[in-house]
């Protein structure tokens, strides 16, 4: 990575750079099923707190195109607080399987019930108020903040960095740089339409200051961006190089009962990485050790054939599962866990790594079935 210096501030005043990106956004803002358009808004519809809530949630870590499919079956489930609050939590965690990151829909759960108890089961409206509830950090209370209820909040997630690094020059690596980003940031922030800017931030960095080839000619802010103006846009933001992920091993069993086909399968604690998920038995996840990824330390005994080995990518590690299938003619199941029929194992609340570990043993045993 060059080194980069910033030299001056862009040449636009603060007003103008957000009446800019405004005007921009009234005529390319994306339709996204959680958002409500600014003509709706014009028209003195609001964006439902709830709706806004989830959809922030969702989007920690995931695409856009990844939430939509779930956003639209929580609402279709769970329309309002009061509904998911009332939900079992296992269904949430069901609902919630595929889209990792797990101790968000924990985190979702135990806020709903929070919200609930409250007055209306209405949101707080203030930044301070939503960071009080469980789950919902600075950004995500500084979102519902602007977008649900117009207040002027600084709202920065990985798309908002990328446009402030480059519009200024911002040399600092991230995350070291965050509180320059927001310094530079708050005052830019409109005292009409907060929600409509902070969404519109959101939707340059995705659609055109992108990570590479962004298309500057297209930006509305181009004239006053100075990483286009001294250099290369790609240059932004600038990040302290990562450390590579260590490797951790494992092996998972796919037991299968002769009798109906089900398949054993053990729920994690509620506390901890996929906390509250379900998956076939595995081997603690340690740097290898004699007998950790072998049919020996399977959970009991059977004739156990090696399915081949699969790898995941967690945050902070990469995982590889040797993986073990097996038949077993036992009625009862281990202590701590349970036979999932084969029409009810698409529905269990399994992890994509979970996934990944049954298809490795029973192709297509996690994919739901189309009516004959």
């Amino acid at each position: 990575m060059a080194h980069v210096t910033a030299t001056h501030k862009p040449e636009k005043t603060t007003p103008s750079i957000a009446a800019w990106l405004l005007e921009w956004y009234d005529r390319h803002h994306r339709d996204l099923p959680w958002r409500v358009p600014p003509r709706e808004l014009a028209k003195g519809r609001r964006p439902d707190p709830y709706h806004v809530w989830l959809s922030e949630i969702m989007l920690q870590q995931t695409t856009v195109e990844a939430v939509k499919p779930f956003y639209r079956k929580f609402l279709e489930r769970w329309p309002t607080v009061g509904a998911l609050a009332a939900a079992e939590g296992d269904e949430v965690m069901k609902a919630w399987a595929g889209l990792g990151y797990y101790s968000r829909a924990r985190n979702l759960k135990k806020c709903a019930e929070v919200l609930a108890g409250l007055p209306g089961a209405a949101f707080p409206d203030t930044e301070s108020g939503l960071r009080a509830l469980p789950g919902i950090g600075s950004y995500t209370a500084a979102a519902i903040a602007a977008i649900a209820f117009d207040r002027p909040a600084a709202v920065v997630d990985g798309n908002v960095e990328r446009v402030m690094t480059r519009l200024y020059a911002i040399a600092t690596p991230l995350p070291e740089a965050k509180a320059e980003v927001r310094s530079a940031l708050e005052p830019l922030v409109p005292g009409a339409r907060p929600g409509d800017f902070a969404q519109a931030m959101m939707d340059l960095g995705s659609t055109i200051c992108t990570p590479k080839r962004p298309r500057c000619m297209l930006c509305p802010l181009s004239t006053c961006c100075m990483a286009l103006t001294t250099g290369d846009p790609q240059l932004y933001p600038v990040r302290t190089a990562k450390a590579e992920k260590p490797l951790r091993r494992g092996a998972a069993f796919v037991a299968v009962r002769r009798m109906d086909g089900a398949v054993l399968l053990s729920k994690r604690p509620d506390k901890g990485l996929l906390g509250g998920m379900s998956g076939p038995p595995t081997t603690n996840w340690t740097a290898r050790q004699d007998g950790e990824t072998s049919s020996e330390a399977a959970p009991f005994a059977a004739v156990w054939q090696r399915c081949g080995t699969i790898t995941h990518v967690f945050t902070h590690f990469e995982l590889r599962l040797d993986i073990f299938r097996g038949e077993t003619g036992r009625d009862t199941a281990p202590a701590g866990m349970f036979w999932s029929q084969p029409d009810s194992l698409p529905d269990e609340a399994l992890p994509t790594v979970m996934k990944k570990a049954i298809e490795a043993a029973l192709p297509g045993a996690t994919k739901r079935r189309k009516p004959d």
